[in-house]
């Protein structure tokens, strides 16, 4: 058994100890040199180098630090020559923050190392490693098609992967990710509700303590009902399995979003509206009371960014809590493959309600 805490609540003794040694081991998975094996498996991992140049200031030619509710630690822009790194669009970090699992919208699992100074603001990457995800009978997926994958959660030795397009959520066991076979989960969302290429944006593992318990819960990207109502659902029967939805602002579409430890849910949005209206992203925070069937969940915004500041197509949320206790923010973009777009990794601090953040589960 290789448990990994959700991470969805603060980790303290043996759940971050599990988490830390869950990844550990998928990297060793993952992590295989090519040639290690006589006889090589199809499909298997390969290393990947990635080249990083930090980033220390977000807001372009400004020193400032504090933006909304969170503050900027640093953060770094990546390339590789492999093209296999292109369309990052989810990430999970361990209980350190150092080790990270990643899925790309062409069919590829990503995991690595963080590096860090003493400050614990990223610096690079290291032992990082390439693999396909794979289907339900254990082949290799190449391509879009099939491997558009758009979200990730991991909760125990189970990793869950959301795709668009061929709509669906497909768990893998952690410690056989580079040779065993995807299982299906039910939808939690009606398939005919989510549009083709703006579906499962969003996969998230709810705090035990929440009101949902520990569920999966799920958000789609722009797929909305009657009312202009984004579609979203939990999984798991302790939750009570059913949809719910969540208010849209007609300018933004969901990216991403991950579980604070008291239970509310924070969504990353993305706008883009051309060459004159620009991009932005921001945070929203839900309460953990709206996440539940049959509700029309919203909150404040707590973060908001445009191109004043150092941004690109950001698509992956992850919240973890560090040696200091604070709730630490991972954000990451996806590159899309242009020459115009950046691959970046921005990492915040949590600055508001820090008494919330640590009651659950202590």
């Amino acid at each position: 058994m290789n448990p990994v805490a959700s991470g969805r609540q603060k980790q303290t003794g043996h759940a971050a100890v599990a988490r830390r040694a869950a990844l550990a081991a998928l990297l060793l998975v993952l992590g295989q040199p090519a040639g290690a094996a006589s006889e090589r498996q199809r499909g298997a991992a390969e290393p990947i180098t990635i080249r990083a140049e930090e980033i220390t200031r977000f807001r372009k030619g400004s020193e400032t630090t504090r933006f909304g509710e969170l503050s900027f630690l640093g953060g770094l822009q990546f390339s590789s020559f492999d093209s296999r790194l292109e369309g990052i669009s989810a990430i999970r970090l361990d209980a350190s923050g150092a080790r990270f699992l990643a899925v790309t919208d062409k069919g590829s699992w990503l995991a690595g190392r963080i590096s860090r100074d003493a400050a614990g603001r990223p610096t690079g990457f290291a032992d990082a490693t390439i693999a396909p995800l794979r289907d339900r009978l254990g082949r290799p997926i190449y391509g879009k098609a099939l491997g558009d994958a758009e979200s990730l959660a991991v909760d125990g030795n189970t990793a869950y992967v959301g795709f668009e397009q061929h709509h669906r959520i497909w768990a893998y066991d952690i410690d056989r990710l580079d040779s065993g076979r995807a299982r299906n989960l039910p939808m939690p969302i009606p398939v005919q509700e989510l549009r083709a290429n703006k579906g499962l944006e969003t996969l998230a593992i709810a705090p035990e303590a929440s009101p949902v318990h520990g569920a999966l819960v799920a958000v789609s990207e722009h797929s909305i009902d009657r009312d202009g109502n984004l579609f979203a659902g939990i999984v798991g029967e302790r939750a009570g399995e059913g949809v719910f939805k969540v208010r849209r602002d007609a300018k933004w579409e969901v990216s991403d979003g991950d579980f604070l430890p008291d239970g509310d849910m924070l969504i990353l949005e993305r706008r883009f509206e051309g060459i004159f209206g620009g991009l932005g992203i921001r945070i929203r925070r839900i309460p953990a009371e709206d996440i539940r069937p049959g509700s029309l969940a919203d909150g404040p915004v707590i973060f908001e960014a445009d191109l004043a500041d150092e941004i690109d197509n950001m698509e992956g949320l992850d919240v973890w809590q560090d040696d200091e206790g604070r709730t630490r923010l991972t954000l990451v973009s996806d590159d899309n493959g242009s020459i115009f777009q950046r691959n970046l990794l921005l990492e915040f601090v949590l600055e508001d309600g820090a008494d919330r953040r640590t009651a659950v589960g202590q």
